[in-house]
């Protein structure tokens, strides 16, 4: 008569010991323990009205697997000169990755080329000094900015990419900029909609350099650089 008392405490212990070990694994600081990848960049990374495209790549990572946790260090109005001076907030962060996007604050203040594009290989180099992958998401400007400064500037990405073997996105708004219900007429920012095509488009980009865990361990591909340029989505 004594030991079934005994045997429900232990079978109350147990139990509770897999729930906790369940919440745990769910809890906001188990996904703090994580790999990061740094969202790096101005408001197009920062997002607006609480939708921003990190956001929605945190989702598509968690749908497919892949146990990294994204951490959004864009601030609005950011240039690359603001970008260059926070480069050590984001080594600080240890991340595995880091999306980097800046440049479309500078063109819009005629900020010559050769300025932008300086700033934007001395935060490449330091990044990559800490043994931290890049890929470069690049953008563009309206062609009222005249074609002298538009092609030159366009041209900064895929030069830098190809200069450091980074994985590129020529123009980050690609699929979005001329579809007025992922982009409203006007704005220079994605809508919701428009923010999830343009973390689908993110996504299938850096894949290949992701590798899903085992056993709870992270793993990353090993390659020789962070990846060939890349000119699509």
């Amino acid at each position: 008569m004594e030991r079934r008392p005994l045997i429900f405490i232990l079978a109350g212990c147990f139990l509770y010991a897999a729930f906790a070990t369940e919440f745990l694994a769910a809890s906001p600081s188990a996904g703090a323990r994580r790999p990061v990848i740094v969202a790096f960049g101005d408001s197009l990374t920062a997002g607006v009205n609480g939708k921003s495209y990190p956001s929605d790549l945190q989702i598509l990572l968690d749908q497919h697997g892949y146990q990294y946790r994204v951490e959004n260090l864009g601030v609005a109005g950011d240039t690359t000169t603001d970008g260059l001076a926070r480069v050590p907030d984001v080594i600080a962060q240890h991340p595995v990755l880091v999306l980097l996007e800046f440049g479309g604050n500078d063109g819009l203040r005629g900020v010559p080329v050769a300025e932008i594009r300086d700033n934007l290989e001395k935060m490449i180099r330091r990044l990559k000094a800490a043994h931290i992958p890049v890929v470069l998401l690049g953008i563009t400007l309206p062609p009222n900015y005249g074609p002298d400064y538009v092609k030159p500037f366009t041209a900064i990405y895929p030069q830098l990419a190809s200069q450091y073997h980074l994985r590129l996105m020529p123009f980050l708004l690609i699929d979005v900029y001329e579809n007025p219900k992922l982009m409203p007429p006007g704005s220079i920012h994605p809508s919701g909609a428009g923010n999830q095509v343009v973390a689908r488009d993110v996504f299938h980009l850096i894949r290949p350099l992701l590798k899903k865990t085992s056993n709870g361990k992270h793993r990353r591909q090993s390659t020789k650089s962070d990846g060939p340029p890349h000119n699509t989505p």
